[in-house]
């Protein structure tokens, strides 16, 4: 008689084990932005960007992962070799109790020394600032894009608003053309 030489384990069908598992949360996976701020871009010229952390309150991360952050007046300002986040604005937790967080405080924005050096020396330019771009997360961790910008003229805004009209123009132009060789 021959030897059996492997085994075969066989799973009894139990309800509930193969159940579909739920997609996750896009904001919450670090998918999609948790906030964006898209003025900064159409008032500021954004020279460039850094990732910061940001000091938070467990129920303030729980509400931006509920998407109840909102970028639109907020920046950053460095006093005292630290670097702070002003005016950004994140809603109460809805399942949070007394102790939740107040919805605009000033919050630390976590950076190596080094970088907070180098941000407060071209945030002393005349006409420069911090500007928050957009707030995300990155491995679990609510992180925050910071551009160092220069704010736009009127002047400013219809030049770039002609530019990307022209491009516009461009594009459709090249596509039709495209369009017509094919046929």
């Amino acid at each position: 008689m021959a030897r059996q030489t492997s085994h075969v384990i066989v799973q009894k069908d139990t309800p509930g084990v193969n159940k579909p598992a739920r997609p996750r949360d896009p904001v919450a996976a670090g998918d999609r932005d948790a906030a964006q701020n898209r003025m900064a871009g159409h008032n500021y010229f954004l020279l460039e960007k850094y990732e910061c952390g940001v000091a938070l309150r467990g129920t303030e991360v729980k509400s931006i992962r509920q998407g109840n952050a909102n970028l639109k007046d907020s920046y950053g300002l460095i006093k005292d070799g630290e670097a702070f986040l002003l005016n950004m604005h994140i809603g109460p937790y809805s399942h949070g109790n007394v102790s939740n967080h107040d919805a605009v405080r000033t919050r630390k924005l976590l950076l190596h020394r080094e970088e907070v050096r180098r941000l407060l020396s071209k945030t002393q330019i005349k006409g420069h600032t911090l500007i928050p771009t957009r707030l995300y997360f990155k491995n679990g961790r609510v992180k925050c894009e910071l551009a160092v910008a220069k704010g736009k003229q009127d002047w400013d805004k219809r030049e770039t608003e002609k530019r990307r009209e022209g491009d516009r123009e461009a594009r459709a132009a090249v596509n039709a053309s495209k369009h017509k060789m094919g046929r």
